[in-house]
This record gives C-alpha cells, structure tokens and sequence, in this order.
C-alpha cells in the first residue's frame, strides 16, 4: 500500500460500531491511524469488539466528552445516526443529527491547526426525485423527522464551516448495501424464500452504493484540497428499478419468485396502525410510514461530481450484489432450503410477521 496520509495520525470516527463505520475504522487501522471510537450513547466498549479502535467514553451530546475526543486528532469523520431507530422522536433525532453535529463542529474549529472534517448525510435530505437523476444541487426536500434533521445539519454546518473556516466535505450516500448489511438482507431473504413483498409497481428506481466503495471515497476526499466546502452525492454506476434488482438476486439463488405487490393506501394505513398498536405489546412494528415512503421514492443520482475527482468505483452494482448474496450464504445468514442460521431469529420473525400483515393487507384490497 503507498503512503498513507494517515499514518501515524489520531483519527475520530462517529458511529463507529455501525455498518459502515466499522468498515471506515478497518480501513483506517490499515493505513497506520490511532482510531478514537464514539458509538451511540448506551452503548459499550463491547460493540468495539475486534475492531482496531479505541473507545471513548462520555457523549457525544457533551461539550466536554467532544472536546476531549477531538483534540489533536487529523480527521473526523463524523457518521452517527439513529437510521435504524424507527421509534425514535423528533427530539432524539434532533439531538443527534443536529445537536451532536455542532459540537463537534465547534470543538474542531476550535482545534489548531483544524481537523479535515468529514460529515456523512443522506441522499434522503432531497425527498422523492421527480425529475431523475438529481445532483447535487436538487432542491432539499425531506419527508420525514430523520431527513429533516439530516437536512437542518447540513445547512447549519454549511454556515458555520463558512463563518469560521473549517474545512469540511460532506457526503450524501445512496442507500449503502454489501457484505454484513442487514437492511437490504430482507429483500436477498425473500427471494431465497421465493416470495418478494414489494409497494407499488416495482418499478421505483434505486441507486445503491456498496459499503466498501463509500468508505473508500471518504477517505479519499479526506485530503483533497478541493473537496473543501464541497458536497458529493456517492453512488454506485447503476440505477436500478426494484424489480431488476430482484432478478439479479434471484439468478445468484436460482430462484423464479412470486412478487406481491401491495396497495400503497393500505399499506400506508396499515404502517400507521402498527406504529401505535405492536409497542403496546413490547413488539417492533413489522411495518412504519417511514419505509413504505422509502419503497413508494424513486431515487437516482448524478455521480458526476463525484467522478470529477478522479475517484473510481470498485464495485460493479450487479456484481456487487451477487457478491453480497453469496456472503449471506457463505456466513449462514441464508441457507436455500435448509434451516435459518439462528443469528438471524429476530431478522426473519421480522419477516415473517411482515409477510402476515402484506397477507392482511392484500386481502383488504381485494374487498374494497
């Protein structure tokens, strides 16, 4: 490997315990970094466990924690995130998308020489693409209490990197799949069960980007001078519609599986019953608004800005997602026709109680 520019250097990675911070942290271990680690509030030094990090104690929502954790690092590469909390309020997430945000945006300015700071959003900040593709200038357009607040954090870093001259990038990722993703496991699950539940036509348009390559072009922007005050859509060199990315999965599995398609009213009707009505329970709702939105938006991007700087893709989105659904076979996560690995129980109960309510729902359509 050639010299790295991060060698020998202190490093602060957010969200480090998470999909792709995890990844970003191996990536940095190898390139000779001492990585300082904040995981979400709650959590241990456990989720750290084999990767080459150290974890820092305290909050990442206290001003004292924050100026500790960045003081004389190079870089910070801030990704924390309450993606996967669907529960999670208004203010939960305000505290830290944005809160969480400007501390460690003020405790690096106020850092000498200033840390390279890296700040990882969401291609969600633009909403439903209308007019696809859309770059990096569409009109911001949230839709929901995690977009919204992805998008206050942009603008408030944009204004205050600015006024006091940090030198920042952010990223907007597509949605990130690839080895070890349990997001996207869902829809690879299906089809190995031969029985896929989409919204809608199917037809909706997604851009992925696989893990790997968004970890590698935030640490490549990292030392790009002209990457200062700039934002870059990441993603993959395909936009695919829901139904070929099944088709892809389905040739790797040697499946032929039925898709049910589900009326989008009442399954927006339904997502909103079972927000109030599975925690009465001590039960995850199987279904939310806020992923029936997610199935109901196209989403395609312009990754021009992103090529311009000479950064190049490594994973082909087809045969990345082939390669992705021969992990889950290779690490049991799927096993065609055999019994599930028992890692993944609360993954397919998931699953299978979400098949149940399509089953419900499909059966409202038909008597209206």
């Amino acid at each position: 490997m050639p010299h790295s520019p991060f060698a020998g250097k202190e490093v602060l990675v957010t969200g480090a315990a998470g999909f792709t911070g995890s990844a970003l942290v191996r990536k940095l271990a190898a390139r000779g970094a001492a990585v300082r680690a904040f995981v979400r509030p709650g959590k241990g030094p456990e989720t750290l466990e084999n990767l080459p990090a150290r974890w820092l104690g305290g909050s990442i929502m206290d001003p004292g924690d924050v100026a500790e954790a960045v003081a004389g690092v190079s870089h910070v590469f801030h990704l924390a995130t309450l993606f996967r909390s669907p529960r999670a309020t208004y203010d939960e997430l305000h505290d830290v998308h944005v809160l969480a945000t400007k501390r460690l945006a003020e405790a690096a300015a106020r850092q000498r020489p200033m840390p390279r700071f890296v700040h990882v959003s969401t291609v969600g900040v633009h909403g439903h693409i209308a007019h696809p593709p859309a770059d990096e200038n569409y009109p911001l357009n949230p839709r929901d209490n995690y977009q919204a607040t992805k998008a206050e954090a942009e603008v408030w870093l944009r204004d205050f990197a600015h006024r006091e001259g940090l030198p920042i990038t952010i990223v907007r990722p597509t949605p990130i799949y690839g080895p070890g993703d349990r997001r996207l496991f869902k829809v690879f699950l299906m089809v190995a069960r031969s029985l896929v539940l989409t919204l809608g036509s199917g037809k909706q348009l997604y851009h992925l980007i696989h893990v790997d390559d968004l970890t590698d072009f935030m640490l490549y922007i990292a030392d790009l001078p002209e990457s200062v005050g700039e934002v870059y859509i990441c993603g993959g060199d395909e936009v695919m519609r829901f139904d070929d990315l099944v088709r892809v999965i389905a040739d790797h599995y040697g499946r032929k599986p039925h898709t049910l398609h589900m009326p989008i009213s009442p399954a927006l009707a339904l997502a909103a019953v079972c927000e109030k009505v599975f925690p009465w329970f001590g039960i995850e709702s199987p279904l939310f608004k806020r992923r029936v939105h997610f199935f109901l938006c196209d989403r395609s991007f312009e990754i021009t800005k992103m090529r311009q700087t000479g950064f190049q893709l490594q994973h082909a989105t087809r045969e990345g997602l082939r390669e992705t659904a021969q992990w889950y076979l290779d690490h049991a996560w799927i096993q065609l026709g055999r019994r599930q690995s028992t890692a993944m129980t609360a993954v397919l109960k998931d699953v299978t109680t979400a098949s149940l309510a399509a089953e419900a729902l499909l059966r409202m359509a038909s008597s209206l």
